[in-house]
C-alpha cells in the first residue's frame, strides 16, 4: 500500500519533510510495547517494508524504528511528536505521521484495504 493511501485512509498529518508519497508498505505492525517490536520476525526482515503504529511518543520509539529498519511510524490517538522526536526521525530517514484515530481503528482500516498483518 502506498504511503499516500495510508495518509488518506487515516486522515493523517505528516510531521517530517521531503516525504516520498509513493513509497510502498507491505506490512503493518502495531504495539505500545517496544519489546514486542524488537521480537517481531517480520520487522527483523529488511525485505519487508513495514509501517509501525503506536500510541507511544518518545525518543525510544525512534531508536527502536532505527534498529528495526522501520521506514514510517504512525502516532495514534492524536499524539503529537516533539521537535526533538521529529528531528531524530528526520536524521534517520523515518517518516512520522499522526492521526486522531485509535490504534484499533487504524489497524482495521489498513488491514481491510489490503495491508498485510
Amino acid at each position: 500500500m502506498k504511503l499516500s493511501q495510508i495518509i488518506d485512509l487515516l486522515s493523517a498529518k505528516v510531521y517530517t519533510k521531503n516525504v516520498d508519497l509513493d513509497i510502498f508498505f507491505d506490512y503493518g505492525r502495531a504495539s505500545d510495547l517496544l519489546s514486542d517490536v524488537l521480537r517481531d520476525d517480520v520487522l527483523r526482515d529488511p525485505a519487508h517494508n513495514c509501517i509501525f503504529l503506536t500510541g507511544l511518543v518518545n525518543l525510544q520509539v525512534i531508536r527502536t524504528a532505527e534498529m528495526m529498519d522501520i521506514k514510517a511510524i504512525v502516532f495514534v490517538r492524536d499524539k503529537k511528536p516533539s521537535k526533538e522526536i521529529i528531528d531524530l526521525a528526520t536524521k534517520n530517514g523515518i517518516i512520522l505521521l499522526g492521526t486522531k484515530y485509535k490504534l484499533y481503528k487504524c489497524c482495521g482500516l489498513l488491514y481491510s484495504h489490503g495491508l498485510h498483518a
